[in-house]
């Protein structure tokens, strides 16, 4: 049975039999005995968005990742989440990690920097920011007019009902565990009210040139750009 510990666009956590491209974490959140969650859903404001594969280091999903415990048996490390990609995971409210993704975090944070005219931008305060914005930590996502998505960025997450697209290059991609579907024309929307994911903060982050990681499925003929 699968685990649940996949992530959607909303930052709702499944369980479903597909993986992702990435990991991360919000803190220690599963009991290690059950390998279930817990009630709690983070136990940190700095939400992030790691490697799979990093310096050969293995670990087992909801396990005892911690040295400790009795007889030397593990404590529960940090509890590990799944993202289809990059685009996925910043829609749920993650950002990138400073030990697995350095350079990748480096750019982002300096794009927070700039989007908001922070001469010296720190971690601590855009995840003050990003806890307060995202949907799954209590935030109040804005409601936009469909007429609105072509003035967003590639790489923003909105949600029509129950339903997550990506915008790229002009079109809407229908999300899914397994990945993007058919992009749509964004018109099939103009005319109706849309739930803004991406938060604010990583909004304007992508606005200053944050190219985030897409999942293959992405990558269309009838879509530009790389993934």
């Amino acid at each position: 049975m699968p685990l649940q510990n996949r992530v959607d666009p909303f930052g709702v956590i499944h369980a479903v039999p597909e993986r992702g491209m990435f990991t991360g974490n919000r803190g220690i959140i599963h009991d290690p005995a059950t390998k279930t969650l817990l009630r709690r859903r983070w136990t940190l404001r700095a939400w992030i968005v790691c490697e799979c594969s990093f310096r050969g280091s293995r670990r087992e999903p909801m396990g005892r990742n911690r040295r400790g415990g009795p007889s030397g048996a593990g404590l529960a490390g940090w509890t590990e989440l799944f993202f289809l990609d990059e685009v996925t995971a910043l829609s749920a409210g993650h950002r990138p990690c400073f030990y697995c993704r350095r350079k990748r975090a480096a750019d982002f944070l300096g794009c927070f920097g700039t989007a908001f005219g922070i001469e010296t931008p720190r971690a601590p305060m855009l995840d003050r920011r990003l806890h307060a914005e995202r949907l799954a930590s209590g935030g109040s996502p804005p409601v936009i007019e469909g007429g609105m998505l072509s003035d967003l960025p590639d790489g923003t997450m909105i949600a029509c009902g129950g339903s997550a697209y990506a915008l790229r290059a002009g079109s809407l991609l229908p999300w899914s565990f397994a990945g993007y579907g058919e992009p749509l024309d964004i018109d099939l929307l103009a005319g109706d009210r849309l739930t803004l994911l991406t938060p604010p903060t990583t909004l304007g982050v992508l606005r200053c040139g944050y190219q985030p990681v897409w999942h293959s499925t992405a990558n269309s003929s009838n879509v530009d750009g790389t993934g």
